[in-house]
């Protein structure tokens, strides 16, 4: 894992599988003379994902706190990318209200993973509890190379 100069994410440049969405703007929304429609870009790539390979499936978990399950679309097209989307809206200001600190990010959000050939996408499964989001894709099983003994005639 490489560390990015970009806010200290950590992410793998070399990952063949990663699709990550860069944001050049990620950090700079603390920022007082940054207008608020600029600091909803953030949670583009704020969204935090990660993936660990076990010998029967992939498994992606996601931190979406505040989020309900109708509010995020988990997809996988033909081409074997796994997608998962969706949109934090903007708590509503009352006229009477006077904020003091807004830092929670707001806005669209959408990350993709190419995922390996031995992906099963036809059995993708998703679940949402306490705000984290679950994705398991189960994984083919891998054909093990079959040794045949050959008699020997003569």
């Amino acid at each position: 894992m490489a560390l990015s100069i970009f806010g200290g994410r950590r992410s793998n440049v070399f990952d063949p599988f990663s699709l990550d969405i860069w944001d050049p703007f990620e950090g700079l929304g603390t920022l007082a003379n940054i207008p608020p429609s600029a600091r909803e870009t953030t949670a583009i790539a704020n969204t935090r994902i990660d993936w660990k390979e076990t010998p029967e499936a992939h498994i992606f978990k996601a931190d979406l706190p505040g989020l309900k399950k109708e509010e995020v679309k988990v997809e996988v097209d033909d081409g074997k990318v796994l997608q998962i989307s969706g949109e934090r809206s903007r708590e509503q200001e009352e006229k009477n209200d006077k904020w003091h600190r807004i830092e929670r990010s707001s806005g669209k959000f959408s990350r993709r993973f190419r995922l390996p050939e031995n992906a099963k996408i036809d059995q993708v499964k998703a679940s949402m509890e306490n705000g984290v989001l679950t994705v398991i894709v189960p994984k083919a099983e891998e054909k093990q190379a079959q040794v045949k003994a050959i008699d020997i005639s003569g």
